[in-house]
């Protein structure tokens, strides 16, 4: 009973139901107001008849008075028998209209009458030439009673006329619902489709002018279509908000990626020549050097191979070509990036919990890229997290992607810093700790694979990276998983 009630009031809250109840209504109306002509044109048709009957009432007795002067006049039984025949005639149809004799002249008029008849009756059957005083009484009885049924007829036809004039407003009332409802409809139409269309038409003009700021109901909630409209125009707020942050990210990357893939190999073959030297140097006269010279030439070498790092991270970011997709084990590929820091994991102290289901459907990339994807969140989480804390890698299924997470019991990030974590060369590492390009170039390998990356942290809390992934397309014969380790 409470579910039906809910229905009906979203139903009624509702465009179309507002309308079809108003509709509804109307055809109500106008089926009472049919029903009312009807009725009123059967008693025009039932009092029509009855006049009739008063009529002929009325002629009966005036028929009778034309024999009543002719037994006057000449006498004669004929004219005594003729006048009684219309008498009897008289009294059947009085008979008949008693019941509306006494709606319009009352109970008294009805039994007034009925005796002035009778009366006029024995004054007629005892009328002789030689009774002067009988004929004036029977004359007296026949106005009267002439008087009375000439007064039906008038009170009949006024109200006749009275109904008639009732039937002749019908049309004014079928007019009146019919402005009505037009009128009730108009606001209808312009309280829930104008001034929302109106609203949303601001609106639409807002966000095209970059305002993504979520839209208020205007007092239109209460309108079904229209609180819909509004929450799916504040979803596409939100996502064009975050489309358009990625779409900064992901210019902003791709510019700086022009930038530096010229700068990487310009840098690169100096590079080589100087760790080439320096190795020839140690080798061809290490032993002719001092503990301090072979320090610095060792600090040379270093300090060139974290260059030649910091390179090889460059052309990493700044790669554009697409690389060779395969439809992969999500489980395989986190298990096979946790091998790659086995040692690093042992000896950082941290406890390590893997809940990636072998069941998930696979996704569509590339083993290597994204290897390196989770050997970057892994590195920074080991980071980030003192001895003791401990990371967390989990996946589950989201509609048409595949979310793996790594979430760490770490230091967190700060709010300030959480919108630049991208930006290439961005880090809040010590100087000589980190270069910037580890989570820029995480993020330009997920965008590459068409997916995304999100972030969750709180300071003193940890942090979270959602990496969410495209499923492998379906395909219609047997598919090979690379890495199935299922």
């Amino acid at each position: 009973m409470r579910d039906t009630a809910r229905r009906f009031r979203v139903f009624y809250n509702s465009i179309k139901g507002k309308i079809l109840m108003l509709f509804l209504v109307a055809f109500l109306v106008a089926c009472g107001l049919t029903l009312l002509n009807v009725w009123t044109l059967s008693t025009v048709r039932v009092r029509l008849n009855l006049s009739e009957c008063y009529d002929d009432l009325f002629n009966s007795v005036l028929e009778a008075r034309r024999f009543e002067k002719n037994l006057l006049i000449y006498g004669g039984e004929d004219n005594r028998r003729e006048g009684m025949l219309y008498l009897d005639k008289a009294d059947a149809t009085a008979a008949e209209l008693s019941k509306d004799i006494e709606r319009i002249a009352g109970p008294a008029g009805l039994i007034r009458f009925r005796q002035t008849l009778e009366q006029y009756r024995r004054e007629f059957a005892g009328m002789g030439a030689g009774a002067p005083a009988g004929r004036d009484a029977a004359r007296g009885s026949g106005k009267v009673l002439v008087d009375m049924a000439e007064e039906f007829i008038h009170t009949k036809r006024e109200m006749i006329h009275r109904t008639i004039f009732h039937v002749s407003l019908l049309p004014f009332a079928y007019l009146a619902v019919f402005l009505a409802f037009m009128a009730f409809l108009i606001k209808v139409i312009a309280n829930s489709l104008l001034k929302p269309l109106g609203m949303i038409g601001q609106i639409t003009a807002r966000v095209a002018k970059g305002d993504f700021s979520p839209v208020d109901s205007g007092g239109h909630h209460h309108i079904e279509e229209v609180a819909g409209l509004i929450e799916a125009l504040n979803r596409m707020a939100l996502e064009l908000t975050a489309n358009q942050e990625n779409l900064l990210q992901a210019r902003k990357i791709a510019a700086l990626g022009t930038l530096t893939a010229g700068i990487a190999h310009e840098i690169n073959n100096p590079i080589n020549n100087i760790m080439i030297s320096a190795e020839s140097l140690l080798e061809t006269h290490g032993e002719a050097m001092d503990d301090e010279g072979r320090e610095v030439v060792g600090d040379i070498l270093s300090q060139a191979e974290r260059a030649g790092e910091i390179v090889r991270n460059l052309l990493d970011f700044s790669r554009t070509e697409k690389a060779g997709f395969s439809p992969l084990a999500p489980d395989v590929v986190v298990k096979s990036s946790l091998a790659l820091l086995k040692n690093q994991l042992l000896v950082s102290g941290l406890g390590m919990r893997v809940d990636v289901p072998h069941d998930l459907e696979p996704i569509s990339g590339n083993l290597r890229h994204l290897q390196q994807v989770f050997l970057n969140l892994l590195q920074n989480a080991i980071a980030a997290t003192p001895a003791g804390g401990s990371i967390e890698v989990s996946g589950a299924d989201a509609d048409d992607c595949v979310r793996l997470t790594v979430r760490d019991t770490g230091s967190g990030i700060d709010k300030d810093n959480l919108p630049h974590i991208f930006e290439p060369f961005y880090t809040t590492k010590e100087v000589g700790k980190g270069t910037g390009l580890g989570l820029a170039v995480t993020y330009s390998i997920i965008k590459r694979h068409g997916g995304r990356i999100e972030v969750e942290s709180e300071p003193g809390k940890g942090t979270a990276f959602h990496v969410l992934l495209p499923k492998a397309p379906a395909s219609p014969g047997p598919m090979e998983v690379v890495g199935d380790a299922r």
